[in-house]
């Protein structure tokens, strides 16, 4: 059994949102993330599901053309191969992400570039 908390797995990056990792397995995988005000997991459209569970702050989840903005108590999946994001409001966001299955290496690919680029959607819609 994992058993863990948001207390016990916290880290904040000035530069990036933090995910910290909590469990994997081939089926899923499922990671603490904690972002700074303005952070973000920039929209992208793997081959697995994902569940985001908020903790606490606020954002806003892209779920294919839709956004939606989330705050703690509220759950939202988004199906596979549908372009998703994550983004922090003016306050720290923590969310449970529960992704199944774990997103490749290379899926994985368009996160690292929208960081680098300091980019939320590729497509330039940033609503």
């Amino acid at each position: 059994m994992t058993a863990t908390d948001f207390d016990a797995e916290r880290v904040y990056n000035q530069e990036r949102f933090s995910a910290v990792e909590v469990f994997r397995s081939d089926r899923m995988k499922v990671v603490c993330g904690y972002f700074e005000p303005g952070q973000f997991i920039p929209v992208h459209a793997p081959e697995s599901d994902v569940a985001v569970c908020v903790q606490s702050g606020t954002g806003r989840v892209r779920d294919g053309e839709t956004t939606r903005r989330v705050e703690p108590g509220d759950v939202v999946v988004v199906e596979a191969e549908t372009d998703r994001g994550v983004r922090a409001e003016e306050e720290r966001l923590e969310a449970l992400l529960v992704t199944a299955p774990p997103p490749t290496d290379a899926e994985h690919d368009p996160v690292r570039e929208g960081i680098e680029r300091g980019e939320f959607d590729p497509r330039g819609d940033e609503s």
